[in-house]
């Protein structure tokens, strides 16, 4: 299967500055960028990973793996993942495309918020939620370290 690059970043443009009333709103639970950025990549892909504890799936709010809105455990199975679903490898940012994923650290520890790539300029241009951003350029983040997550595929 393919990942529909263009579907994943329409999805993004449409809801940047809004929320799907599919998908529970969790900026006040912690934020809401990496379920915004699980739901981009879904629109991509159409295939989910209800494997339990490890996968990457919502049903509801209280049915979800933590991959789907926790920004270490998106990247973790997307990394790892060798069954449904799409999977990703952590490149540097000069192999950006639109529909790849961005992860950045504040403190220079841990990732804390994640962003949607939605097309590759002289900057990166990215959309997100928790500060509702689309079309922001990457460079007006201050942050001490950025990760990409570069998704190769899916898979039925």
């Amino acid at each position: 299967m393919t990942y529909d690059r263009e579907k994943a970043v329409a999805y993004a443009h449409k809801w940047a500055y809004s929320r799907n009333p599919a998908y529970y709103n969790f900026d006040n639970a912690g934020g809401d960028c990496t379920s915004f950025i699980s739901q981009c990549l879904y629109a991509g892909c159409g295939v989910m990973n209800f494997k339990k504890d490890v996968g990457w799936y919502y049903r509801s709010s209280y049915d979800r793996a933590a991959g789907w809105s926790g920004v270490p455990y998106l990247r973790q199975f997307l990394i790892t993942n060798r069954n449904a679903g799409p999977y990703a490898s952590e490149v540097p940012l000069g192999f950006a495309q639109p529909g790849d994923i961005l992860q950045l650290s504040f403190n220079g520890l841990s990732f804390g918020h994640s962003l949607f790539v939605v097309a590759v300029r002289p900057a990166l241009l990215i959309a997100t939620h928790t500060l509702d951003s689309d079309n922001r350029p990457l460079d007006t983040y201050q942050f001490q370290l950025v990760r990409l997550l570069h998704i190769e595929g899916v898979r039925p």
